[in-house]
């Protein structure tokens, strides 16, 4: 389907985590009740970005933090869900492809996941 895009698609099924993702990160996840709450729950808010065909050929962006991040090249920690360690994970590997990226640090407040 997307053969002809000059970009990496990944698709991901967000019903399932709940089924694996304490056992990879330590962290329980709950099922999602939606698309959106899953986005919602990614490591870094520039990442909460989905985009749904509706009826009609309709497209909706769903992007709860904007998109200015992601224009402007800022990764910013999403501590709801991951822990901080699953986050350094991710924006290690993107500074490799992604030099110019700005990667904000994950917040140490006692409220938030180490």
């Amino acid at each position: 389907m997307f053969a002809d895009v000059p970009a990496t698609v990944e698709i991901r099924n967000e019903a399932r985590v709940h089924l694996w993702y304490e056992q990879k990160f330590g962290v329980r996840c709950a099922p999602h009740p939606s698309t959106e709450a899953a986005i919602d729950s990614f490591a870094a808010t520039t990442c909460c970005v989905g985009i749904r065909a509706e009826p009609g050929q309709r497209w909706r962006v769903y992007a709860p933090h904007g998109l200015a991040d992601v224009f402007g090249l800022v990764v910013r920690p999403n501590p709801l869900l991951a822990p901080g360690h699953v986050y350094e994970t991710k924006t290690a590997r993107w500074r490799e492809q992604w030099p110019a990226l700005t990667v904000l640090p994950w917040p140490t407040s006692p409220d938030r996941r180490e």
